[in-house]
This record gives structure tokens, C-alpha cells and sequence, in this order.
């Protein structure tokens, strides 16, 4: 076995991995392709259930690029049909299934933002609607023939709303099954997956055996936490950041996170050096505001450019340690001598996406005039002559009112 080589990818591949399932395997897979020149088929299979991806969504993709990196063939498979079906969510409900229009819609999407950190000119994409669309109902049955009730039961979710008198459907069980089948469909190397796919790669691994095909190494890797530090990263829980944001945006919620999460998002999310992590260990624990700077300048500059990351830190030097307003800041006109409702205004300037939501922040304190939080949401702004007000809405919103 070629040591040295097989460790130096191993060394890229295990970076941040949960679990790798048999690492030896994996070792024998490397030196085999290193001494016949042949790439590892590694893919990673995505139901495209939302159009937008966060950096949640970046570690696995992220991963796959590193596979890339070393040579290997990467395969994305968009579920076009298990989307469809609906996956556990492992939360104890089923992931509602969506349309064929609506999968479809949400897919160019997904590949258009998973392009901007997978090499597209080295990247398979594959639809699994492609071969189990045409499966007959007898292939079906023969396909579930290969696993047992109690082997389904042993899946955590699967288990605790079995222990707690949940109801699952039939088709939940045959989700693993049709996951499954694409590693027979595909005959692939490596199956990457998160934490909470585990019982789903290992299905594929033994449905792969079971055709006599060369099983596949299972990796699994952790489900990246929120900017609140507690829930894993999901738009449903507002604590996201999207890759496609606005650099002022995502520079602004990097910043949010907690200090005990900025290692694990450099780890995770990001394409510094391995040889720089260790290093970087040890400026977090003597500086994490320069650290957490760093980290937020880092993903700015992987998904936008290095002037829109220059731009965003200048923007927050500006806006929150200067107390500035930006350049850009919306102006308002009020009319003299009226009164303006603050719900208005904000709905005016199109700040917020309902007036619901307006009223929210209001009650939560993420609304202030002149840097005076406003609790009411009745309060209303008397315009006097010549009087400039700085409205601040969330977190990044700014607006310059001024009497006319």
C-alpha cells in the first residue's frame, strides 16, 4: 500500500468527518485507485425540497469538492424522485413531498448555488427519476424483499415514534430502499451523507452486497449548528446563512455566532489549509472577535469576491462601531407638521416581508429611532420642521427620514 499518498488524502477526507464507515475499506479503496490511476466514484444524493442553500447545505457539498480536489469523481444525484416520496425528516413528522413542477423548479436552483463550490466541469449530475420512475410495482416488492421490519425499526427516528405510538407510513420505509438503489444503480465507491443519514448509507451499502457489487465506504458528517448555537442550521429556525445573501448579510451573521462554534464553521464551511487549523485553534481562544472578523471576510470572499468582502467589513466598521448609517440608506420624506405611524414607514420601505413580521420585530426590539428601541406598535413619528430621524430596522436596515 502506498502509505504516504493514502494518508495524504485521507488527511483532506477525514477533515471534519463524523464517521467513516469501515475506515479500512476506505484506505484499501485510496490505494487501489492511486496505483491504477482509476477515481473513486463518490456521490452525494440531495432532495431538493427548498430553492435556496445555506451554509448548512455547504458541508456536504463542500466535502464532495474536496473528493474532487483529489481526483475523484464526484456524482450529484438530485432525488427528482424521492423528493416525491418525502424522507423522514428525523424529527418525528414526514417531510411533506413535493411536486414533479415544483421539484424540478427547485433543482436548477439548487445546482445553479451548488456550482459555486463544486468544479461543474468535473461534477456528474444525475436525477434518480431516471431509473426509479420506470421500476415496475413486482420490482418494488423484490427491492423490499431485502430488508426487515425490525431492520426498519432499528432507524432512531423510526424507533421513537414506534416506542411512542406514532403512526408510520409505508412509504417512509421504502424511502431507505429507494436510496438504496441508486448505490446499485450507480455502483459507487463512496456515499457521503450527514449524521442523520447513517441508516440510509448503510442500506445502500447492503442492498450493494447483496448484487454482488463492491459495497461502499459510508461517510457521514456532523449537521452544522446555527447562528443561535443551538438548533442545526435551517431556515424554518431563522438561523441560517445563505449562500447567496448579500455580503453585508452574511457578513453580519457570521458575526452573530457563538464563540465556541467559530473552529467548527472554519472546519466545515471554508477552504483554509489544514496545517492553518491548528494555528487557528489557538487564535480563537486568545482573540475570538479577529477570529470571528476572519471567519465572516473568509465566507464573504468564498461565495461573493474579496472587494465585496473588503466592502462588507468596511460596511459594519462603519455601521455598528461608528454608529453610522450606510451610503446607501433610503431616505424618507415626511410631511411637516403630520404624524407618521412607524408601521407605515417600515411598510413603505418595503423593510419587512408582512406587516405581521413588522410588528414582530417591533415587539421583539429590533426597531429603533435614533437609537431609541420602539415598543409600540402604534407609535408614530410628528414630523417637525427641518428634523432628520435614522430609523434602524433589524439588524442591517437603515433609513435617513427627513421633514419636507
Amino acid at each position: 500500500m502506498n502509505v504516504s499518498q493514502v494518508e495524504q488524502q485521507l488527511a483532506l477526507i477525514m477533515r471534519g468527518a463524523v464517521e467513516i464507515l469501515p475506515i479500512k475499506e476506505l484506505k484499501e479503496k485510496l490505494d487501489k485507485s492511486i496505483k491504477t490511476s482509476t477515481p473513486l466514484k463518490v456521490k452525494l444524493g440531495v432532495d431538493p425540497t427548498k430553492p435556496d442553500l445555506h451554509l448548512g447545505h455547504s458541508v456536504m457539498l463542500r466535502k464532495l469538492r474536496q473528493f474532487q480536489d483529489l481526483g475523484h469523481e464526484a456524482i450529484l444525484i438530485i432525488g427528482g424522485f424521492t423528493a416525491m416520496i418525502g424522507d423522514p425528516t428525523g424529527q418525528n413528522t414526514t417531510r411533506p413531498p413535493l411536486t414533479k413542477e415544483e421539484v424540478a423548479l427547485n433543482a436548477q436552483s439548487y445546482i445553479d448555488q451548488a456550482k459555486k463550490i463544486l468544479a461543474a466541469e468535473r461534477l456528474q449530475i444525475v436525477n434518480n427519476l431516471d431509473w426509479l420512475g420506470p421500476m415496475s410495482f413486482m420490482d418494488v416488492i423484490h427491492l423490499s424483499s431485502k430488508m426487515t421490519v425490525a431492520r426498519m425499526i432499528e432507524r432512531d427516528d423510526f424507533s421513537k415514534r414506534f416506542a411512542a405510538n406514532e403512526p408510520i407510513s409505508l412509504h417512509e420505509f421504502l424511502y431507505p430502499l429507494a436510496q438504496g438503489q441508486d448505490s446499485i444503480y450507480l455502483e459507487n465507491d463512496i456515499e457521503l451523507g450527514g449524521t442523520d443519514q447513517k441508516f440510509n448509507l448503510l442500506v445502500g451499502r447492503n442492498l450493494q452486497k447483496d448484487r454482488s457489487l463492491n459495497p461502499q465506504v459510508c461517510l457521514m458528517m456532523p449537521l452544522l449548528v446555527g447562528t443561535d448555537g443551538s438548533a442545526k442550521m435551517s431556515k424554518s429556525f431563522n438561523n441560517y446563512i445563505g449562500i447567496n445573501e448579500h455580503p453585508n448579510d452574511m457578513y453580519g451573521k457570521a458575526l452573530s455566532i457563538p464563540d465556541e462554534l467559530i473552529y467548527s464553521y472554519f472546519e466545515l464551511t471554508t477552504d483554509i489549509p489544514n496545517e492553518e487549523l491548528s494555528a487557528l485553534k489557538k487564535k480563537i481562544k486568545i482573540n475570538p472577535r479577529d477570529a470571528k472578523h476572519d471567519l465572516a471576510y473568509t465566507l464573504v470572499n468564498l461565495y461573493h469576491s474579496k472587494k465585496a468582502a473588503e466592502g462588507a467589513r468596511d460596511h459594519f466598521e462603519k455601521i455598528v462601531i461608528q454608529k453610522k448609517i450606510p451610503d446607501d440608506a433610503p431616505e424618507y420624506s415626511l410631511q411637516s407638521g403630520q404624524e407618521h405611524r412607524v408601521l407605515d414607514i417600515i411598510s413603505a420601505l418595503k423593510f419587512c416581508s408582512s406587516n405581521a413580521e413588522a410588528k414582530r420585530l417591533v415587539k421583539q426590539g429590533g426597531v429603533s429611532l435614533d437609537e431609541v428601541k420602539i415598543t409600540d406598535i402604534n407609535q408614530s413619528i410628528k414630523a417637525e420642521s427641518e428634523n432628520e430621524y435614522v430609523l434602524k430596522v433589524g439588524k442591517r436596515k437603515y433609513a435617513l427620514l427627513k421633514t419636507k
